[in-house]
Parts: C-alpha cells; structure tokens; sequence
C-alpha cells in the first residue's frame, strides 16, 4: 500500500488591498454571503496531496473569493482550479472564473446579474459559459444562520471536448445557499447552483465545514459534486471531490 500524504498550502497575493473581511466558503456565493459592512472582503484557499509508492499521483486545489459591497450594490467575484497527475500523466485540469453583482431593493431582495465561465480538459464540455439575471431573497437572515434563494435566465455557450460542436441554448439558474455557524469556530455551508436548458442541465453542489484556528487561518472539508445531463458515451454523468484545505481570511 502506498503512503499518502496530505498537505494544505496558503495562496499568496502580489498586490497590497485594503483592509478585508471574512468572505463566503462558496465558490459561487449568493450576494447575501457578502459582509454587511461596506468595503472588501476575500479568502483564498489551497489543499496539496501526494502519493508516493506503488503509484505516484498529485492533486492540487486552489481557490480564491473576494466581494465589494457598499449601501445598495454588491459584488462578488472568484476564481477556482483543480490540477491532477497520476503516475506523471495529467488526469484532471479544470477551472473556473464567476462574477455576480447585485442592486438591493430592501433589506431582504435584491435583483442581481451574474457570469461564469468553466473549462474542463477531461469532461464531455471542454467550456460552458453562462450569463444570466434574476431575483434573489434571503428567507433567512440572523447571526447564527441564513437561507438565500436566487432564481432568474440566461444563456449558455458550450463546445464539445476537441471537437467544433457547440451547444447555446437559453438556460433557467436556480441558487440556494445555507449556512449555519455551528460553534463560535466551527460553520456548516451547502450551496446548490442549477443551470438548466434543453441539452445540458448542470449542478453544482457545494457542501462544507470549517473550523477556525485563528482570526485569519482555518481548516476547511468540503464535498463537491458536479452533474451534467448530457454526457459522452462512456462519460460518467457525477463527479464527486472531496477536499481538505488550508483557508486564509484576507483582513
């Protein structure tokens, strides 16, 4: 059997921003998960794991989310990745760029436009882009816990992995996104995100605890789930990773 070791890494930024705040654990958070205080907010987080042995494979996770918000605008934006080898053959490269901005019309909705962008080098879609706008309403909203829904259209851009097929179609996005301090360390998040047309319905499911270990470190398991109903023969339609990181909290 062969020795596993898991380590975490922290992302490094080039340039000074201001002061921040505590941001989201959600790769695609609902603008409600934005700080109430205006100015910034960020996190980035990082996981490393090897195995060396009978088989020698690599994995490695990166993300990073910052938001802005002021009196009635807020934005939030982000990027992710995933890069993996096994037995020095590449066998998993994804990431993916969000942005949603939003204009509030009370102290619970707000109407909100968003863009995403994902490629994958080992999935059936080499990328989809989405650009869609709605409604968002957060039915729950105190300091232990919140519940956000967000519904609203848009459309899609795909290709096919390595060949000139492109699927483009109007789509409906759904979000819902829960979250429950636990401790005063310890918080519990699941967001869902649907993107759903007439080729392809995507789902994204973002399930997570984490524990602080200090004002700006804390450690982070998640579980991420990524479903397409339109896949290539031979292609499972569910990817599950599982994922433990280092998560800085930019202040």
């Amino acid at each position: 059997m062969s020795n596993r070791l898991t380590c975490a890494l922290l992302f490094a930024l080039a340039a000074p921003l201001p002061a921040l705040a505590q941001s989201s654990l959600s790769d695609t958070p609902a603008l409600s998960k934005v700080d109430n205080n205006t100015g910034w907010s960020g996190s980035g987080e990082a996981g490393l794991a090897v195995s060396k042995g009978n088989t020698d494979n690599e994995t490695f996770i990166g993300k990073l989310n910052f938001s802005y918000s002021d009196d009635q605008w807020r934005h939030v934006f982000g990027a992710a990745g995933q890069y993996a080898k096994d037995d020095g053959e590449e066998t998993a490269r994804r990431y993916e760029l969000f942005d949603t901005s939003g204009f509030r019309l009370t102290d619970r909705s707000y109407i909100w436009g968003s863009v995403r962008n994902e490629r994958d080098h080992y999935t059936s879609y080499e990328y989809q882009w989405t650009t869609a706008a709605g409604y968002g309403y957060e039915a729950i909203k105190n300091d232990r816990q919140h519940l956000t829904l967000e519904i609203g259209g848009g459309y899609r851009w795909a290709k096919d992995q390595d060949v000139q097929v492109h699927h483009n179609e109007s789509v409906g996005r759904g979000l819902v996104d829960y979250g429950l301090q636990l401790t005063p360390t310890t918080s519990l998040i699941n967001t869902l995100l649907v993107e759903s047309g007439s080729d392809n319905t995507f789902v994204k499911n973002l399930f997570g605890l984490q524990v602080a270990m200090s004002e700006k470190l804390a450690l982070k398991a998640g579980l991420e789930t990524r479903y397409n109903s339109d896949v290539e023969e031979g292609t499972k339609k569910t990817d599950n990773l599982t994922t433990v990181n280092v998560v800085y909290n930019f202040k």
